[in-house]
């Protein structure tokens, strides 16, 4: 990781390779998304529903240690609900099958991303019931990581580049849907403007952007204490070590 990278596994991968006392480990300098930006979608239509609809069912949940997967469990434990006792998550199928799974008969809910829950909605085969991001809380979802050798020899880039996804996020909260919609629209080639449309409103009403790329002490200990409470970390990463707050607010 010798240049920039953007990824959604830097909190369990920044700390693991800290951790492990390697001495030029990857930082977070920037961050993109603030929740998870995944959907509990149902085969059944439920009106007003809650987490206590899961107790009893099966609900296919993507790769285990994978975050989508995580922040389910952490947010049924936050609601009196046992992961393990009370419904069954499925965290056999890969999250590229997933959705065809679902539509296959497997299931009563399935954790999806965007476009595959939209699909599914669209072809009477499933209702979105919950944005999971929205349940699990804010935390620093999407980022942006170099080692720290790097930001020390490349402070310019890091600066430009963070500027860059500053401007862009400020854009997302100023503009509506329909005009970031036409904006990206070209990025999705398999992607009708309507549902792009839907999309990216969808993600607006959830808040799952940050506002800029600050990311705060408070976030940082939350997608820790999810990972913990899934058992894949003991102990938690100082946040002054593992983010560079050098561009925040600049």
């Amino acid at each position: 990781m010798s240049t920039i990278s953007k990824t959604f596994f830097f909190k369990i991968t920044t700390t693991y390779v800290y951790n492990k006392g390697e001495k030029d480990y990857p930082k977070t300098f920037a961050g993109l998304t603030k929740r998870d930006g995944s959907f509990i979608v149902s085969r059944t239509k439920i009106d007003n529903f809650t987490l206590n609809d899961l107790k009893g069912k099966h609900i296919i949940g993507g790769r285990k240690g994978g975050m989508p997967e995580m922040t389910l469990e952490y947010t049924l434990k936050e609601n009196g609900i046992d992961p393990k006792k009370d419904l069954t998550i499925d965290t056999s199928i890969a999250f590229s099958a997933m959705s065809g799974a679902f539509i296959g008969g497997t299931g009563d809910f399935v954790t999806l991303f965007e476009p595959n829950a939209l699909e599914l909605t669209k072809q009477n085969l499933g209702y979105t019931v919950a944005y999971l991001g929205a349940l699990g809380g804010e935390v620093p979802y999407t980022a942006y990581n170099a080692r720290k050798s790097y930001i020390e020899k490349n402070p310019d880039i890091i600066k430009g580049f963070s500027k860059a996804i500053d401007k862009a996020l400020k854009y997302v909260e100023k503009e509506n849907a329909e005009t970031i919609a036409n904006h990206i629209i070209d990025y999705f080639p398999n992607t009708s403007l309507n549902d792009l449309i839907t999309i990216v409103d969808e993600y607006k009403k959830g808040d799952a952007w940050k506002k800029d790329i600050s990311i705060n002490e408070e976030e940082w200990n939350h997608i820790q204490d999810i990972i913990i409470s899934a058992g894949l970390l003991d102990t938690y990463a100082p946040y002054q070590d593992l983010i560079d707050t050098t561009n925040f607010n600049s």
